[in-house]
């Protein structure tokens, strides 16, 4: 089997915060902005988990301009779809039916005292994943038609022949609470980034040596750690 771990949300380049973490440990997943405009969900208009908008939790001094902002909902974790045009997520479409796409990404305390850092969230045990030109029309409609770049035909004509499509089954999940991820390691140049923790490397492995997860392509997981790592994903609340 497979086994993916891949950065998505909001965070400080894309965005400009980091999703809330609360200090019973659980989160709100809080999507990038829609740079098109063209979806009608906004982090004014959309509560999160907890009730509360998603704009709330921008500071006061940007909530006016956030309030409108359409939001790029992707990864979605009713249907449990996720779909990408760009290069670095090609690879995608070699995933499988009973692989794992394991989502993470940036944190911060809302209500307590937390430096940010990067959090596992959620995950799909995939049913089928592919591009969007490889499916037929009709397959399209009945497993991603909730997915942001479907929902949009105008995008999606335009995306199809790039666009990577992963639809994860009903075992797949968003999680209830936040599990850390990241440690504060070193770039070349003595700069902090954030490394996968010794913690973490012991259930997925260091990625050949490639242990940054600030800004990285889909981190695939070595076949030696991959049974470890999805049982231990399939174990989060």
């Amino acid at each position: 089997m497979n086994v993916v771990l891949l950065r998505v949300g909001i965070d400080t380049g894309s965005g400009g915060i980091h999703g809330p973490l609360f200090a019973d440990g659980t989160f709100e997943f809080m999507p990038i902005p829609d740079m098109t405009g063209l979806d009608a969900r906004t982090y004014g208009n959309t509560p999160g988990r907890n009730g509360r908008r998603l704009v709330e939790y921008f500071p006061p001094s940007r909530q006016a301009k956030a309030q409108d902002q359409s939001m790029h909902c992707d990864p979605e974790f009713k249907t449990f779809t996720y779909g990408d045009p760009s290069r670095p997520k090609a690879g995608l479409r070699r995933l499988a039916k009973g692989d794992l796409l394991i989502f993470y990404g940036g944190l911060q305390g809302w209500d307590i005292h937390s430096d940010p850092a990067l959090y596992l969230f959620g995950y799909f045990e995939v049913l089928v994943a592919g591009r969007a030109a490889d499916f037929a029309p009709e397959t399209v409609r009945q497993l991603f038609s909730q997915n942001f770049h479907v929902r949009h035909p105008q995008l999606y004509a335009q995306q199809k022949e790039k666009l990577v499509l992963v639809k994860g089954s009903a075992q797949s999940r968003l999680l209830t609470k936040a599990v850390p991820i990241s440690a504060v390691g070193q770039n070349r140049a003595g700069k902090p980034l954030k490394v996968l923790s010794p913690e973490m490397q012991a259930i997925f492995g260091s990625f050949g040596g490639k242990v940054s997860i600030q800004r990285s392509p889909p981190r695939w997981v070595d076949p030696a750690y991959t049974k470890r790592a999805a049982a231990f994903m399939r174990s989060l609340t």
